[in-house]
């Protein structure tokens, strides 16, 4: 039995204002615009995951021959990772605009795994299975260099500091995307293994790519809307879409090789310049 003293009064009751301040939402739980747009990307990264299972992979399994499906498959899937590039462009021009909420670069760098990481890799994957020169496990092995790239390239994202418009390696969502349009080009399978592997270095290497920001953003945009087009048109079996397919995925993995070799020129002429400007100086 608890005998409780009236005169005396009783602190361990918390006051009305008191409680109202512990029930509110910590300000790092509240998600912003930016969020959830971030969150859409990963959205997107599950879904494209779905697709190539549901569409590709059991009805190979399954022995079934409907080869319709699987290409309206891949296409959603692909489709899926653009949009999720997309969500992964806005994100971050919203987030310069407007409010970011402090867990904001962790959310970004978990929906870039599943996007960017998981996605392409369980496509690679998917593929060493379902393609008929293709070696499962050796595929499996490209697989998991993609998404250990990905893992890597985006824990040295957050802990590196590199210079302000560029980025060390290929980004993830470019990366990505390269990924896939090498598997859809339909290479001999050593070609594909090796282009992938290629790309996967790219992303962990040292090499500069530009943010893309102001026109480069709206160009990368530009290029985004068109490649879901001729994703469209190939899955649906249009006039050309197998041609428009495979001159947008060899563009894709074109534009992977030469954008560093702009980055570097421009890098070696800075130096060029810095040098003589510097001797400049020293002359009487």
């Amino acid at each position: 039995m608890t005998v409780i003293d009236p005169d005396t009064k009783a602190g361990w009751v918390p006051e009305a204002d008191e409680v109202d301040e512990e029930e509110e939402m910590p300000l790092s739980l509240r998600l912003s615009i930016a969020d959830t747009l971030t969150l859409g990307n990963a959205t997107c990264g599950f879904m494209a995951v779905y697709f190539t299972t549901t569409g590709i992979l059991i009805p190979h399994l399954t022995g079934s021959q409907e080869t319709g499906m699987a290409r309206h498959s891949a296409a959603t899937a692909v489709i899926l990772m653009l949009c999720a590039a997309v969500f992964d462009l806005f994100d971050g021009l919203v987030a310069r605009k407007l409010r970011s909420s402090p867990m904001g670069a962790e959310l970004d760098n978990l929906s870039d795994l599943i996007s960017f990481g998981l996605a392409p890799a369980y496509f690679v994957l998917v593929y060493g299975m379902v393609a008929n020169d293709a070696h499962q496990r050796v595929a499996a092995v490209g697989a998991i260099v993609v998404l250990l790239a990905v893992v890597l390239r985006l824990a040295r994202f957050s802990c590196v500091t590199v210079k302000d418009g560029t980025f060390q390696g290929m980004p993830s969502p470019f990366g990505a995307l390269t990924v896939v349009s090498i598997v859809l080009l339909e290479l001999p399978f050593e070609a594909t293994l090796l282009a992938v592997v290629g790309t996967a270095w790219l992303m962990v290497s040292r090499v500069q790519y530009p943010k893309p920001r102001g026109i480069l953003a709206v160009a990368m945009l530009c290029w985004i809307v068109s490649a879901m087009g001729m994703l469209a048109a190939w899955a649906f079996d249009a006039p050309g879409g197998q041609v428009l397919l495979q001159m947008g995925c060899a563009l894709q993995i074109v534009m992977a090789a030469t954008i560093p070799l702009f980055a570097t020129a421009r890098r070696v002429n800075t130096f060029r310049d810095n040098r003589r400007e510097a001797r400049a100086a020293q002359l009487p």
